[in-house]
């Protein structure tokens, strides 16, 4: 398929190529209702939304994620990106980030898919000589957005074309999605995307420090063990954990411990001092003080407005 025309998108803000057009039919087909939708894909996820949405906040795992109508934006740390049909957003690292859909209506619904991606399958194809990305030694931030182009179009296009024949899926999703990979590592994120899949990059240590953390967000962080065991300098971990995060090894573990207390809280613990001490807070007001100023309302009240409006937690469209 080759884009051969466009038209203006929401507003007149981007122009809307006949790919995403068929993109977004393919979505709206397989998407019928509002929610996030697996398929029979296994990393391939649908997204639909009928109204704009409340700030979730949610690990975002490695993925691909493409917009075909609509518009969103996601925050990490005090950044915010915002995109919409013309663009797609990378994650290459696990991130905290919080995400809401902007524009969406009944008659236009927000559609969107994500594609998480597995940075073996990266690296094998890094190895195999088949995918060649600028390099560089400075780790680059693990989130970005960037112009969608025909040939990662075309690509995922014959990715969501392999639902309609499931018996095609086992042995041809594995070659559209290596295309995929391919597409991203040739665009301007492909040098984000390979200093992750090496094994010796100053990035891949980052990946290892967030692991640690995310094992250990319990517990007191020793930056100078977590730097030991990611075989960093403790200062080279701060710099290069904040180049690739947005944040301090102690912001990360501070998202973690709050993302999980919300979600205990809204699925299993009642009060908020045993949720607290569960993620690793030992001061029940600290703890309070800090989930109200991320999530904006203290823990009893954000609950009960979660409960009320039906929302998800933990779960990104």
């Amino acid at each position: 398929m080759t884009d051969s025309g466009s038209i203006q998108g929401n507003g007149g803000d981007h122009a809307v190529s006949l790919q995403q057009i068929e993109l977004a039919r393919l979505i709206a087909q397989y998407a019928a209702t509002d929610g996030i939708h697996q398929t029979a894909i296994a990393p391939l996820y649908l997204a639909r939304l009928s109204q704009p949405s409340a700030p979730t906040h949610a690990l975002h795992k490695p993925a691909l994620c493409i917009i075909a109508q609509g518009q969103k934006q996601a925050m990490l740390a005090d950044e915010v990106y915002i995109y919409n049909p013309a663009q797609y957003l990378v994650v290459s690292v696990d991130l905290p980030v919080t995400g809401h859909v902007t524009q969406a209506t009944p008659e236009q619904p927000y559609l969107s898919l994500r594609l998480d991606l597995d940075p073996k399958e990266i690296g094998d194809l890094i190895m195999a000589g088949e995918g060649h990305a600028k390099k560089s030694d400075l780790p680059a931030r693990g989130m970005s957005v960037s112009k969608a182009n025909s040939n990662l179009l075309d690509a995922v296009l014959r990715l969501m074309q392999l639902l309609a024949t499931p018996r095609d899926i086992a042995v041809l999703a594995p070659l559209a999605i290596r295309e995929i990979l391919y597409r991203l590592l040739q665009d301007e994120q492909g040098g984000m995307l390979q200093q992750i899949a090496m094994s010796d990059s100053q990035a891949q240590h980052v990946v290892k420090a967030i692991e640690l953390i995310k094992r250990d967000y319990r517990l007191p962080l020793r930056i100078e063990n977590l730097a030991r065991e990611a075989n960093m300098s403790s200062s080279s971990l701060h710099h290069h954990f904040k180049a690739v995060t947005a944040m301090t090894p102690l912001q990360y573990q501070k998202q973690l411990r709050l993302q999980e207390a919300r979600r205990l809280l809204f699925t299993q613990v009642g009060d908020a001092a045993t949720a607290g001490h569960l993620v690793g807070y030992e001061s029940p007001s600290q703890f309070s003080r800090e989930y109200n100023r991320m999530f904006g309302s203290p823990p009893a009240r954000d609950v009960a407005r979660l409960r009320a409006t039906g929302a998800a937690v933990g779960n990104l469209a």
